[in-house]
């Protein structure tokens, strides 16, 4: 009996007055009432765990004004629609006409002048990305980069049986290339377009389609029946994405970027054969052919909105601090509810009162890991941020259980069971495919370990 261990001695410390088993009790004092004031309790510090959740939105939503800032003066996302050959030709429609000497009403068929669009039979784009990492808007750095695109490739003599179109009425000389792209503003190459062995200036034209700007050659000249090679070279400075819409006939992408985590997007996959991702890098290519996209080569009066057929790359942040915090506070009350169970059960099985106000000031202490978290999270990175906050928080409360408890080998208890939490916590965050499994598994394997420890304790007082 002399051998007993110091856990059993503390358990059967002497207990105090306001706990002695003297027949009745009055119910605060019982340990039902224990256990609905710490769940009553668990469910009030839902509030200020609320409040940090939306001071985490708060911070997301300033960290993305400052982004669109950035984008409006660098350069939005990039999206290139072209080279499209727009070609004039005539109509005549038919208007009256009031003869001023008789007053008689005739109809005379008046000549205007209308395009119809042909889209190249070839289009090669090869498309260089360079990361800018100096653009900064306080602690926030976007993600912008400058893309080099070369495009090259051949328009050929269409067939236009199709349209209903009288070819004497059209007038080939005046034909012009035209290129839609969004992010003109960010345009930051002189253009030209090279048609055989002659080069066009592109200048900006006209409006045809709502989102994107418009440019334009002057009038080539051209001789429609040998069709001709092309080759254009665009600089942007951009934001975000890059698109292609698969103009031609016959359609190959190919890019390489200095990021290390490309989300391509949109209506083509990438090849799977020649994709490569690196911890640095990444390389892409598509090959999209007529038979893949439900539009024709060629289009008459209106040039059509083909945005739903784009495809391309989104550049992502993975590292995205406050979605990181977001995960981590969505775990708060299982945080707060497992701690206070761990001091609930020590209360129970060595009779150490424990006051209402101890536990608040713990549940206060476990709140505080949030925001420092946070606040830690927008100057270092993530995983330091989170080692920091877990472990003032595990000395703070180690101390002051040792301060209530009086006891070495709880307050050990209480801050390895803690640091197992934080430690499962950040595990599950960082998985995205077992995130569900691993969670399930671990609350699983607590609930057995909690299980097994109460299995003895007398819950009748």
């Amino acid at each position: 009996m002399e051998n007993r261990s110091e856990f059993e001695k503390e358990s059967e410390a002497p207990v105090a007055e306001g706990f002695q088993d003297s027949g009745y009790k009055p119910f605060l004092q019982t340990n039902t009432a224990r256990i609905i004031m710490v769940g009553v309790l668990t469910f009030i510090l839902l509030i200020p765990l609320l409040f940090v959740q939306n001071l985490i939105t708060e911070r997301s939503m300033r960290k993305g004004e400052a982004v669109r800032e950035v984008g409006q003066i660098w350069g939005s996302g990039v999206r290139f629609y072209g080279p499209v050959l727009r070609v004039p030709y005539t109509t005549f429609q038919a208007v009256a006409e009031t003869d001023p000497v008789n007053q008689e009403v005739r109809m005379v068929n008046q000549p205007q002048v209308a395009y119809f669009y042909v889209f190249p039979e070839v289009l090669d784009n090869k498309t260089n990305v360079r990361m800018n990492h100096t653009l900064k808007r306080g602690m926030y750095n976007p993600v912008v980069f400058t893309s080099d695109m070369r495009f090259t490739g051949r328009f050929v003599k269409p067939d236009i049986s199709r349209l209903e179109i009288n070819p004497a009425t059209i007038n080939w000389k005046d034909a012009t290339v035209i290129i839609q792209t969004s992010n003109m503003q960010s345009i930051k190459s002189e253009l030209s377009i090279r048609i055989d062995d002659n080069a066009f200036a592109l200048e900006a034209g006209s409006q045809i389609l709502p989102e994107y700007g418009t440019l334009e050659t002057a009038k080539l000249g051209i001789d429609p029946d040998s069709g001709f090679d092309f080759e254009v070279h665009i600089t942007y400075n951009g934001s975000d994405s890059i698109q292609w819409i698969p103009v031609g006939k016959s359609t190959a992408v190919s890019v390489d970027a200095d990021w290390p985590s490309p989300s391509f997007t949109g209506a083509f996959a990438a090849q799977g054969s020649t994709k490569k991702i690196t911890d640095e890098s990444f390389h892409a290519d598509w090959k999209v052919v007529s038979v893949n996209r439900p539009f024709p080569q060629v289009h008459k009066e209106q040039l059509p909105d083909l945005s739903a057929y784009s495809f391309g790359v989104r550049l992502i942040d993975t590292v995205d601090e406050y979605q990181q915090n977001e995960r981590v506070v969505k775990y708060g009350f299982l945080v707060i509810g497992l701690t206070f169970l761990i001091f609930f059960l020590i209360q129970m099985t060595s009779r150490i009162p424990i006051h209402i106000f101890h536990y608040t000031m713990i549940g206060l202490a476990l709140i505080m890991f949030y925001t420092l978290l946070l606040s830690i999270t927008e100057h270092l990175s993530f995983p330091v941020a989170y080692v920091i906050a877990s472990v003032a928080v595990i000395v703070m409360l180690s101390l002051y259980s040792y301060s209530i408890l009086r006891s070495r080998r709880f307050s050990v208890f209480i801050a390895s069971s803690l640091g197992g939490l934080y430690a499962f916590i950040y595990i599950i965050i960082q998985m995205e495919d077992y995130a569900l499994l691993a969670g399930s598994i671990g609350l699983f394997a607590i609930l057995g370990l909690v299980m097994y420890y109460s299995r003895k304790i007398d819950w009748s007082h």
